[in-house]
């Protein structure tokens, strides 16, 4: 089994050193300082006391590594469409690509039938560069929960999780997507196959898109925000919005918002992803997690006042930061259809 893990960061490496234990033909795609450590010294991942070092193939180049059996992404949501020309060598007729990024996936739409069937959401993928340079039926998605993080260059430190909940769009059991289970289990990871992972996606969002936006606003941690009466009727009320949005498309929540709210609280003294990357003034995923949400309530015709209120809030902050661009609709080039449309 080939695998290739495009963005080898903290979850990619992590995804890699498991798999590669498991017995795939793993090849890494990373850069920098970060890729030249793994090159020399291998990929060592640390859970708790125990240190393990792998050696899979690492590259920036993408090309040197041919068609594989499946890509894993596991880049930060924008950073995805800049890449689709990147990925094309990796694509042969049979290629599934596994889209391990938070938020909505760019293929939410294929196959759902109705009005929005075939949908491109250009807030996440802007000029339709994923739709039409992967397709929507490479996709396999993935839900990611574990938190890892890279210590040093080439270092990965396990935090806390092992789940990677995975899903046809059209919910069958496959058999790439039964063999890709199988391989991860093998590497020691959960990794269940789902009928429904839209409605794992919107679990994960269902917090996402309110805590991260709040704690890059206000720098408090989950259980701050989740503790302090008035921030949880702010996250409270994003919620119960997109928990309208998703009635309207067919989600089932299988938890009530409170529930959720309280299981984000209890993890404690956490720092989100968003507040993370505006400290080390990385660019922040707002519009995989709250762009895309408001972009489809409009499409619902369900209003979105409080997610508008914050959204404008948190894309000003980025902009003033410097970490933000707004999403710009553009025509994308045609890719070789031989290799597009496969």
């Amino acid at each position: 089994m080939k695998i290739c893990i495009y963005g080898s960061g903290a979850i990619g490496g992590y995804l890699g050193v498991r798999l590669h234990q498991a017995g795939a033909e793993v090849s890494l795609v990373a850069r920098g300082a970060h890729l030249a450590a793994m090159r020399e010294n291998g990929v060592t991942l640390i859970v708790g006391e125990e240190k393990t070092v792998v050696h899979p193939r690492c590259t920036d180049n993408p090309a040197e590594l041919g068609p594989q059996d499946y890509v894993i992404i596991g880049l930060k949501a924008h950073s995805v469409p800049g890449v689709v020309p990147a990925i094309q060598p990796l694509l042969g007729p049979d290629t599934a690509v596994v889209t391990a990024v938070n938020g909505i996936p760019y293929w939410y739409f294929y196959g759902t039938g109705g009005d929005f069937d075939g949908r491109v959401l250009d807030s996440v993928d802007p000029g339709g560069a994923q739709w039409n340079g992967f397709g929507p039926q490479r996709a396999i998605g993935c839900v990611v929960y574990p938190a890892t993080e890279v210590v040093a260059p080439g270092v990965i430190q396990h935090i806390y999780g092992d789940k990677f909940s995975l899903g046809e769009p059209d919910g069958s059991m496959s058999d790439r997507v039964m063999a890709l289970s199988k391989a991860m289990e093998a590497g020691g990871l959960r990794a269940p196959v789902l009928d429904r992972i839209r409605d794992e996606i919107w679990l994960k969002l269902w917090g996402n898109l309110c805590f991260n936006p709040i704690s890059a606003l206000t720098h408090a941690t989950l259980e701050v925000i989740c503790g302090d009466p008035e921030t949880r009727a702010v996250a409270k009320a994003m919620m119960l919005e997109a928990k309208r949005i998703g009635d309207r498309l067919g989600v089932h929540f299988r938890v009530d918002v409170e529930r959720r709210i309280n299981g984000a609280g209890a993890v404690g003294a956490h720092k989100t992803s968003m507040l993370q990357d505006l400290e080390r003034g990385r660019p922040m995923e707002i519009d995989a997690l709250l762009s895309v949400v408001q972009e489809m309530g409009r499409m619902v015709e369900v209003p979105t006042p409080t997610i508008d209120v914050v959204l404008a809030l948190v894309r000003q902050r980025g902009e003033v930061a410097g970490i933000y661009t707004r999403p710009q609709p553009a025509r994308q080039p045609e890719l070789e259809p031989s290799v597009a449309a496969q």
